[in-house]
C-alpha cells in the first residue's frame, strides 16, 4: 500500500533549535495514525508541515521533503490553499466562527464558490453526520454555535473541516479539553471516518493514543524513535525510551 502522506529525511528548525531531527515516516491512507510523545518533542510541528501552517513563522526552515500522493508539497508552485483544503486541521481548541450551526458547516463551501441551495443542505446534513453531530443538532441549525456545549463544538470544528470534503483530517490534541463523555463521541467519529479519510492526530494522553491507533509513531526530542501498529507498539515495544514512557517510567 502507498502512502498517503511520507516525510524524508525531514529536519525542521526554529531559528537554531531543531524541532525535528531528520524524520523519515510514512502514514498509511484510510486509518489513523497517532503521533505521540513528551511536550516539545516536535508533534504540532509535524502536523504543520503536511499543510504548510508554519509557512508564515519567521526564522525557521526545512530540509528533507514532505509528501502527499508522491507530490512534494513544498515544491515551487503548489496552490497552497488548494492543498490546505485537500488537508483539513482540528485544534485543541474548539473555535466555533460567529453565526449559526448552519453557517459554521457552510463557510468554506460557500468561500469555495458552491451557491446551490441542495447541494448545500447535502453537504451540511452529511458533514454534520460524518461527525456524529447531526442528531445532537438537527433542530437547532440556526442557533448561535456558542450555545453548543465543549463537546459539540468540537465535533462542529471536525463536521466544519469536513465540508470542504478532504483526504486528510490532522488534529492536535481534539479532545484535550473535553469530558469523557464528549472524549468517547468524538474517538467513536474518528473509526468512522477514517474508512473515508486518512487520519493523523497528537493525543492528549497516552492511554487515548492507545485506544485508537492504528499506527502509532513516538517522539522524543525531535527524533522519531519507533513506529509500529498501534497494537504491537503499546504492547510489545522496540525501543526502552518508548517502553518507559508508556509504561509511565518518564514524561
Amino acid at each position: 500500500m502507498e502512502p498517503k502522506i511520507r516525510f524524508q529525511n525531514v529536519s525542521y528548525f526554529y531559528g537554531d533549535r531543531p524541532a525535528l531531527r531528520d524524520v523519515t515516516l510514512d502514514i498509511p491512507p484510510n486509518a489513523i495514525t497517532v503521533v505521540f510523545g513528551p511536550a516539545g518533542g516536535g508533534k504540532t510541528t509535524l502536523l504543520r508541515l503536511i499543510n504548510r501552517l508554519n509557512d508564515e513563522v519567521e526564522g525557521t526552515r526545512m530540509t528533507g521533503r514532505v509528501l502527499l500522493d508522491g507530490q512534494d508539497v513544498y515544491a515551487p508552485g503548489v496552490d497552497v490553499p488548494r492543498l490546505r483544503r485537500r488537508v483539513g486541521m482540528v485544534f485543541a481548541l474548539p473555535l466555533p466562527l460567529p453565526g449559526t450551526v448552519r453557517e459554521n458547516v457552510l463557510y468554506g463551501p460557500k468561500l469555495a464558490g458552491i451557491r446551490d441551495r441542495a447541494r448545500l443542505e447535502e453537504i451540511l446534513e452529511r458533514s454534520l453526520r460524518l461527525a456524529a453531530l447531526w442528531d445532537e443538532v438537527k433542530d437547532r441549525l440556526d442557533d448561535p454555535a456558542s450555545r453548543l456545549s465543549g463537546g459539540q463544538q468540537q465535533r462542529l470544528c471536525i463536521a466544519r473541516s469536513l465540508a470542504l470534503e478532504p483526504e486528510v483530517l490532522l488534529l492536535d490534541e481534539p479532545t484535550s479539553g473535553l469530558d469523557p463523555i464528549s472524549t468517547g463521541k468524538v474517538e467513536e467519529a474518528l473509526q468512522q471516518l477514517k474508512h473515508q479519510y486518512t487520519i493523523v492526530i497528537v493525543p492528549h494522553s497516552v492511554q487515548q493514543a492507545a485506544r485508537v491507533a492504528d499506527y502509532a509513531a513516538f517522539f522524543l526530542m525531535g527524533e522519531l524513535v519507533e513506529c509500529q501498529p498501534g497494537r504491537d507498539l503499546f504492547t510489545t515495544p522496540r525501543d526502552r525510551r518508548t517502553e518507559d514512557y508508556i509504561t509511565g517510567r518518564f514524561g
